[in-house]
């Protein structure tokens, strides 16, 4: 199954191990999901991942980045005419249209129906319950 992962659900994941969002993201760490980045979606799990706002352990964050990072699939995204509430969310969205993925985030009401280019958008939890379905 192919996953985009919005950078909340990389920081719930760190926040809140062996929550809803860790399971996701560990499943895609496990090669169970097939997950898709590009190069705007790293830079803003690191930023976010590593500023010094959240303060999260280096060694927790590298694991979590490393393992991803070591399984995703990069691509090159082409713009969408997508309007969102939050401009920054549209690269998560240009990368799940580009790769056919599910867009796994904690915020939904960021990703309105009307505007989603085809993507689906789930939380992690519809994803987990997704890979029930599938077992």
């Amino acid at each position: 199954m192919r996953v985009v992962f919005d950078t909340n659900i990389l920081v719930s994941a760190l926040l809140t191990p062996g929550g809803t969002c860790e399971r996701a993201v560990r499943f895609a760490i496990r090669g169970a999901l097939r997950p898709f980045v590009d190069s705007r979606l790293v830079a803003e799990y690191e930023s976010v991942l590593y500023g010094s706002e959240l303060r999260f352990p280096s060694e927790a964050a590298d694991e979590l980045l490393d393992g991803l990072k070591a399984r995703a699939t990069v691509v090159t995204a082409p713009p969408l005419p997508a309007r969102l509430p939050h401009a920054a969310d549209l690269p998560f969205l240009e990368v799940a249209a580009t790769a056919q993925a599910l867009l796994v985030t904690g915020n939904l009401r960021h990703f309105p129906k009307r505007q989603r280019a085809g993507v689906r958008v789930v939380t992690p939890g519809e994803l987990l319950d997704l890979l029930r379905e599938r077992a």
